[in-house]
């Protein structure tokens, strides 16, 4: 996991800049600024960080420094030519140790383009974001990947890389997945999107139409470290088209039990996961969604440790405020233990009681526990992919049902309705949850559902 949009605060460079004086190269690797009114006593700019806050930090000597994050997170300045080889060097040095690959995180930020006269909050606001904004996923920042892939394509295999860049359209974002830069990026969209065959569909088609045209891999995500578990969110009722995040409300209601169906919840996630492994493309897992881990709503706030949460007031804290640690709390190994086996002493972050029932030691070896049906899934996946292609199957499509065929003749249906449906004749090699008998030995798909399935011959 790279991180080149800035460096820690306790940084060699960054030290040695605070001990430098104004202009000096040292500086020059961060982006120091004076101040604005008679004594520079106020900021360069009015900007607020990603984390809450002010984005400048006043240092001893009067100068302020950026950070588009937390203050203890110093931007780079990517003008600067020690920057770059700086992390050829890096990116080098565990290449040759034989890693696969890097994740890039923040890839659209990096390359800025600050006037003397740096626009105010507002009007940073107002810039579109087509590759022109002074901050954010500007076109140069693909200069800086192409000199990446250049040395990725050095090694043998190839090193991967993909982007974590959260950009305005598909369009932006496959800029990143390019085959002469990172080579992939997230693709948060069915993350974000509720459980729905026609949403799930839509959002399917255009991006496996966007990689046709760039020629990169697409990739596919239902969980990360940054929002809700989809175990989660897909117990909850629907937005119905209201524009906030999946799981919002619950988790600032302090997670209620009355608010979700757990159960539904996991069996729609284990439904979406066997749907995205059965895709074209890459699928990335986030750790504790194999074992069909909840979100844990219940921490005292005391205990929180994402910086969002701590800079922010309670007054003014939302989702993001309220931060991300439910998502993060270390997983659970063992059914018992100071920290059900994560380490020798107490987790970080707390743990429920819960947790013993969805920890490791639950479920390996257990015949349809989730850990299982993840196991089983990845290793059909590995057998059955071939082209990167898939043909929606018309006939099955229709309503609340999804189907595709991939090369090999091999087919994936959801359901993801609630009655049960009939699935075409063939033999199954794997569901998400146990298939039903119909009339005239007809097998039936439950609802919340999916099953891969090899066609008889016809």
């Amino acid at each position: 996991d790279v991180v080149p949009n800035h460096s820690s605060d306790r940084h060699e460079w960054f030290q040695e800049a605070l001990a430098s004086p104004k202009g000096s190269n040292a500086r020059e690797r961060y982006i120091f600024r004076d101040g604005r009114g008679e004594d520079g006593e106020e900021p360069p700019a009015d900007w607020t960080s990603i984390f809450s806050g002010p984005a400048w930090t006043r240092v001893p000597d009067g100068q302020w420094y950026l950070h588009s994050f937390a203050t203890e997170q110093p931007d780079f300045n990517w003008k600067h030519p020690e920057v770059h080889e700086d992390f050829l060097r890096t990116l080098a040095f565990w290449s040759y140790r034989v890693v696969d690959g890097f994740l890039i995180d923040v890839a659209h930020g990096l390359a800025k383009d600050l006037p003397e006269e740096l626009p105010s909050k507002a009007e940073l606001k107002e810039m579109p974001k087509d590759g022109t904004h002074p901050l954010w996923d500007r076109d140069d920042v693909h200069q800086i990947y192409a000199e990446w892939r250049e040395l990725f394509d050095r090694y043998d295999p190839p090193r991967i890389a993909v982007a974590e860049a959260w950009v305005e359209t598909a369009e932006r974002r496959a800029k990143y997945a390019s085959p002469e830069g990172l080579g992939q990026a997230f693709n948060f969209d069915l993350m974000e999107a509720d459980f729905d065959a026609a949403h799930f569909r839509e959002i399917v088609t255009d991006n496996l139409a966007q990689s046709a045209v760039t020629g990169s891999s697409t990739t596919w995500v239902f969980s990360n470290h940054d929002g809700v578990r989809h175990a989660t969110r897909y117990g909850l009722p629907p937005r119905a088209g209201r524009d906030v995040k999946q799981g919002a409300e619950w988790v600032l209601a302090g997670g209620p039990e009355d608010g979700i169906d757990r159960a539904l919840g996991l069996r729609r996630a284990r439904a979406a996961t066997l749907f995205e492994l059965a895709l074209p493309g890459s699928a990335y897992l986030y750790q504790g969604e194999e074992l069909g881990l909840h979100e844990v709503a219940e921490i005292p706030d005391e205990q929180r440790q994402d910086p969002a949460f701590w800079r922010t007031t309670a007054e003014d804290r939302g989702f993001d405020g309220l931060g991300r640690d439910g998502c993060r709390v270390p997983l659970p190994w063992t059914r018992t233990g100071e920290s059900f086996g994560f380490g020798t002493g107490g987790a970080h972050l707390p743990q429920p009681a819960w947790f013993a029932d969805f920890s490791v030691e639950a479920e390996d070896g257990v015949r349809g526990s989730t850990l299982e049906m993840y196991r089983a899934a990845l290793r059909l996946r590995r057998e059955l992919q071939s082209e990167e292609s898939l043909t929606w199957d018309e006939t099955l499509s229709i309503g609340a049902v999804l189907a595709f065929e991939r090369p090999g003749g091999w087919l994936s249906v959801t359901n993801f309705g609630e009655a049960p449906v009939a699935l075409p004749e063939g033999e199954v090699l794997i569901a998400s949850s146990p298939l039903e008998g119909g009339v005239d030995d007809e097998i039936l798909l439950p609802g919340a559902t999916t099953a891969w399935l090899r066609r008889a011959a016809r």
